[in-house]
């Protein structure tokens, strides 16, 4: 556990992964992430993920990583302009349905024209909304998100971002553990990359 007013990173390697989790950041009532990023332990993240750490940031994680500029663009209201709680289906690249639930009220991705282009161009974007047989539609879109976009990682590929909880769909007595995949996904590829 890392206390906010603290910087010291030092029991971290590069080979870690810094996890921002969801919840709740003060500040928050002003924009999702805008005050939690001048915190002195974000300055650390920031300086690690740029030797080269590993970060992940979750729903409220997420928005702090748009905020602190670790990851292109920003979390908006939801288009309905309501708080959604629910399981939702998620892929990546290869199709795979995952079911995942959410919990956010600023969980809309947007950026602009140009960083949509990149992202696409770089293959930044890791999951979207869809349905249970993994069609990405508009009606599968829970909160509005550009390109229905529920997680993108930076051009380096080691700070990544969602809005669905992971880690709330790891076991089978919670009755769903697709957020596994998401996990194996995101850390075991970026392993079997760098060998």
């Amino acid at each position: 556990m890392l206390w906010h007013k603290d910087r010291d990173l030092s029991a971290f390697s590069t080979d870690d992964c810094i996890v921002l989790p969801g919840g709740f950041s003060y500040g928050d009532y002003l924009r999702c992430g805008a005050i939690a990023r001048f915190s002195p332990m974000m300055q650390s993240v920031i300086d690690f993920a740029g030797k080269g750490g590993k970060v992940l940031g979750v729903c409220n994680g997420f928005q702090i990583l748009c905020e602190s500029h670790l990851l292109p663009g920003a979390l908006l209201k939801n288009e309905n302009q309501k708080f959604i709680c629910r399981n939702v289906w998620i892929c990546g690249d290869n199709g795979q349905p995952l079911k995942i639930p959410i919990a956010h009220g600023e969980g809309r991705y947007y950026a602009d024209a140009q960083t949509m282009a990149d992202l696409e161009a770089n293959h930044q974007i890791l999951y979207r909304y869809c349905d249970e047989k993994g069609q990405v539609t508009s009606a599968a879109n829970p909160n509005g998100s550009l390109k229905n976009i529920a997680g993108i990682c930076n051009k380096s590929r080691n700070v990544f971002g969602m809005m669905p909880h992971p880690e709330r769909a790891v076991q089978p007595i919670l009755g769903n553990d697709d957020g596994l995949t998401v996990f194996r996904e995101l850390f075991f590829s970026q392993i079997k990359e760098l060998v």
